[in-house]
């Protein structure tokens, strides 16, 4: 006997080879059987004239597909034919019986056709490519071949007595192909979506196992609330429930429409159910949405479920005492809230407070998260979009009390440090050219760590999201958008009131100087003033000025008076009267000698914009005469008594009768409900952005309306209060709104006789948080110039499961050009106050941040035109990403859900498992979508990086072999791949036979081979690429210490084959 180092030339394949000879025999007793090792022989063992293999009783050990050493061997992606040959090969040449236990070494015997035996081997080894010597084996593996025809036969007899002590077993060999043509079948794309899931979350620990998370024992399952929820929803909830359980916190920011608030009372329930005390904090103007729910009240669907949560407005936290509802808030006790619901979350910023005062933003963090017992934090949020971070790390700061390295053990070593770099790589992806200023170019820039710090923290579907990968057949569909009606409307039907160009500039000459005392201190006297009233901002860096503030007032107010004329001239007059008895107390003050002089209240300007909420701060100044330049402030006080006097006595002039614009609105109203877009729906909403201009209108239609019309009409303000010409309903929200949309709001049957409102006139008070789909119509009186108020607006009736079949938005537009029009802010308010346009709806005045694009009027110029041709979602806003872009919550609940539905499954696929499948879609291109695992060294370095998915990594490879999308899109890559496989839950037939005609059933995967070295590519780098060449290579690589090594650094976990389309 002989021994073999089984290297080199002196090898066990060598031994064997000139004995596998057409005719001759073949016996084998092996621990392994691997693929790799049969394709190196099989022409050979297809040849013999007959087979004996003795295997262990069990399959599960065999390693059909090899160890490391086999990596570029399945690479080869070959696995799938090797299978079915096998298969083929062991049905028609092979006895086959087995072991009754494990099998402690190998041994082969070749014989001549005659049975002599010509050459044996036994020991250390398998039919395996290390075994064979293919691939590097272990040295200490001890193998001894025979060197005399006695050896031979010795070794051979010892074989036919294993043989012979071994019953024959028919079941074996049908057992064992089936394994192989298991191997050897197709996937479904719907299989092998759930296969990639698996490999990127079931060993993270962070999989999405429903039952894990919400426990049956706390009757979740039977409440109300958690069965009127779609599938989308329920798996919101679960996703946040275990976000809060795991992080403390959670941020809901699903799109307008899609249910956030019934989202959050499931989740308050589950809490409830666990005896949790629970707090929701919401603005005033929505508070009446959640009390309702706690109310024994029969508009209550959900009265059954017996919710007990307390309910205070966001202005709360400012108070020490007094009353909200029926809470005394000297009373409250703060830190004793186990969960804290935050309506509206975007609204809580990290506010400037003047000389340290305590901000609502820092009590609520003080008082509630911080004190007393662990608080967990849900907030639900307008959807972010990236121009402002800032505001995404002031609600994280809620999550995580205000830690920044909360998140450490989570891959995240610093929340501020991450926001701050994905801020400025944001604003360099501004600065690029328009053709690389592309969504996926800014994934990229952004970092992983923002990536990971958003998938962590938020749950964020679009409406586009929920429509592609649940379905309508649950919810319903959304309705159809038409195209926007755009009206440009006259002010005046006489046509004697100037035009509004002419009116800017009137109102551009004003210097409205009885609101900027200030302005007019003396020079000497100004430190003394900036110390008292200035406002620390930026945790103390810096100091907002009360004179700056004052001037950001004079130029929003500008802005105010034209937005008002642009509403309705009512409005205009109403405004330019207020503004003309400001200037004549001031005077009379000064004529009377007083002794000092208040600031204006900035309440007694206008309560309903949004816009001036930033100047709160500080408090009122008192300017004393002696310290102020009176001639200079006197002489501005005239000049604007007189202009404001003039503009007075001409809108004055223009009243109901004469008003255009109202009657082009009372036109439009009649031509809607004579004909209806949907079925006998003669429901309206008016927006106006002013109470003053909703007020005018409800005076104005509402009695028209019930007398021409038949329909009743309601006023809905916040400031205004609530107004209708139904007779008998009480004046609240609540039954104002559940009269107008009984539907929507599931308006109990034995209350019908309440009667029905048809046209709501209504302020942006209601443009959040409301769903009132019923209506099909919407009119946008005056333009909001945030584009954001726009769709939050419609967002009202363009909500999932709608009961329209399409569905209307009106605009009207002041009668110039857009250009002109916009032009006109840039006039009026200067370069002082730039409105930052957040996807909250809010606009900013004092953090200025030039060249942001939500900031720019260029930006909202396209925005708004744009809205002249189409309806856009929030997510269109920006031109960058969304936060839907960036969460995988959903693809973890959809592989709970498979693994829920198919247990044990995926466990049996094996390595380089792929589908096949045809693209229907034109933005997804054929090519193949590989998963890709890192192995050793590369494994290693990947954990250290900031790629959150490492050692996993998604390419996207086009059939030319151009990087679609590289393996920063793995969110992007995942939505292809969902898309791709939904509805998939079966091999497709078709699209396997085209595959397997051009690939000989898998044989010939020379393309796939090509695309695979180019996602190898695209994960290393270019300057990597030399290492990939050796990716099919066995035996070694040809890259330097330290590179990527192709072979030996990435496994083929599983791809996704997607044919072009067949053309009809």
């Amino acid at each position: 006997m002989k021994l073999i180092n089984n290297g080199g030339t002196d090898r066990v394949i060598d031994l064997m080879r000139p004995y596998l000879k057409p005719g001759h025999q073949f016996g084998c007793v092996t621990p392994l059987f691997s693929l790799f090792a049969f394709a190196e022989l099989r022409d050979a063992l297809a040849e013999l004239k007959q087979v004996q293999l003795i295997l262990p009783p069990d399959d599960d050990g065999l390693a059909f597909l090899g160890g490391d050493g086999d990596r570029a061997a399945r690479n080869q992606l070959q696995a799938r034919w090797l299978a079915n040959q096998c298969a083929k090969w062991l049905d028609v040449s092979v006895e086959l019986r087995r072991a009754h236990g494990p099998v402690p070494q190998g041994a082969v015997v070749m014989r001549a056709p005659d049975g002599t035996p010509d050459q044996a081997v036994m020991g250390s080894f398998a039919f395996s490519t290390d075994g064979l010597g293919l691939t590097p084996s272990n040295p200490l593996n001890l193998i001894q071949a025979s060197e005399s025809a006695d050896e031979a036969a010795q070794l051979s007899r010892w074989l036919d007595q294993q043989w012979a002590t071994l019953p024959a077993q028919p079941d074996s060999r049908p057992a064992l192909m089936e394994t192989l043509l298991d191997m050897g079948q197709h996937r479904a794309p719907f299989t092998l979506y759930a296969l990639i899931l698996n490999h990127l979350f079931g060993s993270r620990g962070d999989e999405m196992d429903e039952e894990r998370i919400v426990k049956s024992a706390t009757g979740i399952r039977n409440t109300v609330v958690w069965k009127k929820l779609f599938k989308f929803q329920r798996d919101g909830v679960v996703g946040a429930i275990d976000k809060l359980n795991r992080f403390g916190g959670c941020i809901i920011a699903d799109s307008v429409g899609l249910g956030k608030t019934f989202e959050a009372l499931a989740v308050i329930k589950y809490a409830e159910l666990r005896n949790d005390r629970v707090l929701v904090l919401a603005p005033k103007r929505l508070r009446d949405n959640w009390t309702l729910y706690k109310a024994n009240d029969k508009r209550n669907v959900l009265a059954a479920d017996r919710f007990n949560y307390d309910v205070l407005n966001h202005t709360d936290l400012s108070r020490d005492g007094g009353i909200s509802g029926d809470i005394d808030l000297s009373h409250v006790n703060w830190g004793n809230y186990d969960l804290v619901v935050i309506d509206e979350s975007h609204n809580f910023r990290n506010k400037a407070t003047h000389k340290g005062k305590e901000s609502r933003y820092d009590r609520l963090m003080r008082r509630i998260i911080k004190e007393g017992v662990k608080t967990r934090v849900l907030m639900l949020s307008a959807t972010p979009v990236n121009n402002r971070l800032s505001d995404l790390r002031n609600q994280i700061a809620f999550v995580t009390e205000g830690d920044d390295t909360a998140l450490l053990e989570h891959g995240i070593a610093s929340i501020e440090a991450t926001t701050r770099k994905a801020q400025s790589q944001f604003n360099r992806w501004l600065a690029m050219d328009e053709a690389e200023k592309t969504p996926s170019r800014l994934v990229e820039m952004l970092g992983f760590d923002y990536f990971t710090l958003l998938d962590h923290l938020t749950i964020a579907r679009s409406r586009r999201h929920v429509e592609k990968y649940y379905g309508t057949s649950e919810t319903g569909r959304f309705p159809d958008r038409l195209p926007p009606i755009n009206i440009k409307a006259d002010v005046d039907l006489a046509g004697e009131f100037r035009a509004i160009r002419d009116i800017n500039l009137e109102i551009r000459r004003l210097t409205l100087a009885s609101y900027a005392p200030l302005r007019y201190v003396l020079p000497h006297k100004q430190a003394a003033y900036d110390s008292k009233y200035s406002t620390q901002i930026r945790g103390g860096e810096s100091f907002f000025r009360q004179a700056d503030r004052e001037e950001s007032l004079i130029h929003l107010l500008r802005v105010n008076v034209l937005k008002r004329m642009e509403s309705a001239v009512s409005s205009f007059s109403l405004t330019v009267q207020r503004q003309l008895k400001d200037v004549q107390a001031v005077l009379a003050h000064i004529e009377s000698h007083a002794e000092g002089i208040e600031e204006i209240d900035i309440a007694d300007v206008d309560i309903d914009d949004p816009a001036f909420e930033a100047l709160l701060v500080g408090r009122k100044v008192k300017v004393l005469l002696g310290d102020v330049d009176l001639i200079r402030w006197k002489q501005d006080l005239i000049e604007d008594r007189n202009r404001l006097a003039t503009l007075l006595a001409a809108a004055q002039q223009v009243d109901a009768a004469r008003d255009a614009k109202l009657a082009k609105l009372r036109d439009m109203i009649e031509q809607k409900c004579r004909a209806p877009i949907n079925a006998s729906n003669r429901k309206i909403i008016v927006f106006t952005a002013f109470s003053d201009t909703a007020q005018y209108l409800y005076a104005n239609l509402a009695q028209w309306a019930k007398a021409s019309l038949g329909i009743d009409a309601a006023l809905v303000t916040g400031s205004a209060g609530i107004q209708t010409t139904l007779l008998g309903l009480r004046k609240n929200m609540g039954s104002v709104l559940s009269a107008f949309a009984p539907r929507a709001k599931e308006r109990p049957a034995d209350m019908v006789d309440e009667g029905e409102i048809d046209l709501l006139i209504a302020t942006d008070c209601i443009s959040e948080g409301q769903n009132l789909q019923d209506c099909d119509w919407l009119i946008n009186y005056d333009i909001h110039w945030n584009p954001v108020r726009i769709i939050q607006r419609f967002g009202r009736i363009d909500r999932i499961g709608s009961p329209n079949q399409r569905i209307q938005l009106v605009n009207f537009w002041p009668n110039m050009e857009l250009e002109e029009y916009i032009g006109l802010e840039q006039r009026v308010s200067g370069r002082m106050v730039l409105l930052d346009v957040s996807a909250t709806g809010e606009e900013n005045l004092i953090e200025q941040q030039s060249g942001n694009p939500m900031n720019d009027l260029e930006y909202r110029r396209k925005q708004l035109l744009k809205l002249q041709d189409t309806v856009i979602d929030m997510e269109d806003l920006s031109n960058g990403v969304s936060i839907t872009d960036l969460t995988l919550t959903d693809f973890r609940i959809d592989l709970a859900q498979y693994l829920k539905e198919h247990p044990g499954q995926l466990d049996t696929l094996p390595l380089s498992t792929y589908a096949v499948t045809t693209s229907i879609d034109t933005d997804i291109p054929p090519g193949v979508i590989f998963c890709l695992r890192a192995e050793g060294a590369v494994a290693a370095k990947g954990q250290q990086s900031d790629y959150p998915l490492a050692p996993i990594y998604l390419a996207h490879i086009g059939d030319d072999g151009a990087v679609l999308l590289p393996y920063p899109q793995a969110k992007h890559i995942l939505d292809r791949l969902k898309r791709l496989a939904l509805g998939r839950e079966m091999p497709d037939d078709t699209a396997c036979a085209r595959f397997d005609k051009y690939t000989r059933n898998g044989e010939d995967m020379r393309h796939a081979q090509k695309l695979l070295a180019a996602a190898v590519s695209s994960v290393v780098g270019k300057n990597e690429e030399r290492a990939v060449a050796s990716l099919f290579s066995p035996g070694g690589t040809h890259a330097m210490k330290g590179e990527f090594a192709g072979s030996h650094d990435f496994e083929v976990t599983a791809f996704l084959v997607v044919l072009p389309g067949v053309t009809a």
